[in-house]
């Protein structure tokens, strides 16, 4: 009898050592999973409805997930300004959203946001000139591009020009009109487009995955400041999509074609950014993108690193563009 006592002393314990390290596993869970399942089974926000809006801006809206955004908000009665490269398809989504939607009004600024690729484009000037007349209480920053290969071997003005597009632009938009709808004492929102790269190490990707990280972390820092007078800022990261955005990429890569074999159609997208707003600050969307955090969050960033530096010169990446390297 007595030499089970100690037996049973050292069950116990054992069970409640392995409680307690549960617990902070299970209130993740419990944190990150019900909100994104309220929001899941959420019918999408009516933006027109919500805030009153009459106006949308959508940035990156010629073509992919920006586009269909246009034609989303264009369904709940709301005209929208589509920024996007000057370029044939901004042309014809113009064309193609006047003639679904004749009642709609839609204007069109075509810019670039990387002027460190060719002639430099006043965009932020040239987005502020064409509503200077109307209130846009609904912004969706939603442009972006990839530069994919290791820092040494990517072009300086390639970079700075990723910084530009992906992040910097969303700044200087997002701060003209956020003092707009604050000193108007307006309702509206705020929309980023990011990405879990963000969450991770990402080699062969760096500027991407950093200016992501960026965005989700602006997104909720803006939140906090502004969600108190009725502006929902929210950063929502999709699983792969099935648009344009890979097509121009000077580095093949083969872990990101091998994500792009599950990517969805862009016109999948837009219900599920529209049921976020609101209610969350970040929303994964996708099985990868949800993946990605429940498989990671319990990873430090110092020892995801180095473990993924390790086994990087055995990724087959790694291989190709190391040989490139002068």
């Amino acid at each position: 009898m007595s030499d089970s006592c100690p037996n049973i002393a050292v069950t116990a314990t054992a069970h409640y050592v392995a409680l307690l390290l549960a617990i902070p596993t299970v209130l993740w869970l419990v944190l990150y999973l019900v909100p994104h399942l309220c929001t899941a089974l959420s019918p999408p926000v009516n933006l027109k409805k919500k805030y009153g809006a009459s106006w949308a801006l959508v940035t990156g809206s010629g073509s992919g997930i920006g586009r269909s955004l246009a034609f989303a908000i264009a369904r709940q009665g709301v005209n929208v300004v589509l920024v996007s490269l000057d370029d044939d398809c901004l042309k014809n989504t113009m064309k193609d959203l006047k003639e679904a939607f004749p009642e709609i009004q839609f204007r069109s600024v075509g810019c670039s946001f990387s002027p460190g690729q060719g002639k430099e484009d006043d965009y932020l000037t040239k987005i502020i000139e064409a509503t200077k007349d109307i209130e846009i209480q609904c912004i969706f920053n939603n442009a972006g591009f990839i530069v994919t290969g290791f820092l040494d071997q990517s072009k300086l003005g390639a970079i700075t020009s990723n910084m530009e597009c992906n992040a910097t632009a969303a700044v200087k938009i997002t701060h003209h009109f956020l003092g707009k709808l604050v000193s108007n004492k307006s309702k509206g929102c705020i929309v980023f487009t990011s990405s879990v790269a963000g969450f991770i190490p990402t080699p062969f990707a760096a500027l991407y995955a950093s200016t992501k990280a960026f965005l989700s972390s602006f997104a909720c820092c803006v939140n906090i400041e502004v969600s108190n007078l009725g502006i929902d800022v929210v950063a929502v990261h999709p699983s792969p999509v099935s648009t344009n955005f890979y097509d121009k990429v000077e580095h093949k890569i083969e872990l990101m074609e091998q994500a792009q074999k599950s990517a969805v159609e862009p016109d999948e997208l837009p219900n599920q950014i529209l049921k976020s707003i609101g209610r969350v600050a970040l929303f994964d969307i996708g099985g990868m993108a949800v993946g990605t955090r429940v498989g990671t969050w319990f990873l430090p960033f110092n020892a995801f690193t180095k473990i993924f530096a390790m086994a990087a010169p055995f990724l087959n990446d790694y291989k190709v563009h190391s040989k490139k390297r002068k």
